[in-house]
């Protein structure tokens, strides 16, 4: 197995059945079979919604993927915002409690739902594509500085563009698409035994 099947191989188990094609992916576990209100659910005040958690994994995956190591165009500029009803371009670091909820609230959901699939279904054309070449290298100086002032870092572009300029463009790749979400789909779990909707499958 090469490094671009090991990475989509892994990729699937934290994306949907739709674009991962697994049944059983941590993704599903943590928001299949639920109702809209048990994912807008914060079962304590210093855990995030479903919703939140959803949201926030879709955005970190399109900004680091699409702005910063393709340096293209992210998904979200498809007037995803307006369908999801979120103004805010940033992926929700330093968020405060009541912005959380606020969001938590407005969200379209099933538009959320649809948002990370063509985010993930995208990360995998690319990756799909990848030469052996592509893994190397690191993050571009001027994608990091775009992104921020494009407003993906929110009020920490300048901290954000210190941590992430240089940063080798695979520890990247696989941070954002497979490591951050694990760790989230994780939070969703505690979530979920928290509000009572027990765990998915």
């Amino acid at each position: 197995m090469n490094a671009k099947d090991l990475f989509l191989t892994q990729h699937a188990a934290v994306q949907s059945l739709a674009v991962g094609g697994n049944p059983a992916s941590a993704a599903e576990r943590a928001f299949g079979g639920l109702s809209d209100d048990q994912m807008r659910v914060r079962p304590r005040e210093d855990l995030n919604s479903l919703a939140w958690i959803l949201w926030h994994i879709a955005r970190a995956e399109d900004i680091f993927v699409n702005a910063m190591i393709t340096e293209g165009s992210q998904v979200w500029d498809d007037a995803w915002g307006k369908r999801l009803g979120v103004a805010r371009r940033d992926f929700g670091i330093g968020m405060t409690s009541a912005e959380v909820s606020e969001l938590t609230r407005a969200i379209d959901l099933a538009a959320a739902r649809e948002y990370r699939d063509a985010v993930g279904r995208r990360t995998r054309e690319i990756i799909g594509g990848f030469k052996d070449t592509d893994w190397a290298g690191e993050l571009a100086v001027p994608a990091v500085q775009k992104a921020a002032a494009d407003g993906a870092f929110g009020s920490r572009g300048e901290q954000m563009v210190k941590v992430f300029t240089g940063r080798p463009r695979a520890a990247v790749l696989s941070g954002i698409a497979l490591f951050h979400p694990a760790g989230h789909l994780g939070e969703a779990v505690t979530v979920r035994s928290a509000g009572g909707f027990g765990t998915g499958i």
